[in-house]
């Protein structure tokens, strides 16, 4: 049986995280979609639309934002939003002190959305990377290898994991 990642499980969130984002869609659905149309319309009402500038930059904007509406929203909807269950073992929602290749460094594993979560100066780790991914249900004091994007064996022990 395959595991599954967290693209088919869905992204882990704060409830934090989560209602930001949901803010942020609804802002983006009902406020800058309508301002980013009368922008549009406002250029396009300028005249020739092959070499104005201002109409080809509002709707570069306008597929910006749809693009992220279109991310926020299936993200939403797959998500798995709240405190993640901790038994110990490093998961998404978890902080992870680690000495990677005889370097000791302190991370979260988890989406980009959750960042403003993390404390400071934390960086925060997708667990589909390949350090997530071998990390990933281990435990203080295991110590896992895992093959860096270069080819690179690595070796990662883990010091300590804390729920967020």
């Amino acid at each position: 049986m395959a595991e599954e990642t967290t693209e088919q499980q869905g992204t882990w969130l704060t409830q934090e995280a989560y209602d930001r984002l949901t803010e942020e869609l609804e802002r983006r659905k009902n406020v800058d979609r309508k301002a980013i149309a009368q922008r549009v319309e406002a250029a396009r009402q300028e005249g020739d639309l092959r070499e104005n500038a201002g109409y080809h930059a509002a709707r570069e904007e306008a597929s910006l934002n749809e693009a992220r509406i279109v991310t926020l929203t299936e993200m939403l909807e797959h998500a798995q939003v709240g405190a993640a269950a901790f038994d110990g073992s490093v998961t998404a929602g978890t902080v992870v002190t680690a000495k990677v290749a005889g370097r000791e460094q302190t991370f979260a594993l988890g989406g980009q959305e959750i960042t403003e979560d993390v404390p400071e100066g934390v960086k925060v780790f997708s667990p589909d990377a390949p350090l997530g991914r071998a990390l990933m249900g281990h435990r203080a004091g295991e110590t896992v290898t895992y093959n860096a994007p270069t080819g690179k064996e690595i070796s990662a022990e883990i010091i300590d994991v804390k729920a967020l």
